[in-house]
């Protein structure tokens, strides 16, 4: 035997539960060496340093 609902769940009801699933913009913080943005607590792609140290050696071009 499976659950049965006591009462229909309006669709207004139904979607206001499914109104918080909503993607989010990721944060971005500047690079304290080269001032890219950049994801927080990650190494920066532009210089290849986290917290003011070289952590990549990037090629000179």
């Amino acid at each position: 035997m499976s659950i049965c609902p006591k009462n229909k769940t309006s669709k207004a009801r139904r979607d206001k539960r499914r109104a918080n699933w909503k993607m989010s913009a990721p944060n971005l913080v500047k690079c304290s060496k080269c001032g890219a943005l950049m994801m927080p607590h990650r190494v920066c792609k532009a210089c290849g340093s986290y917290n003011k140290k070289e952590i990549i050696k990037m090629g000179e071009e």
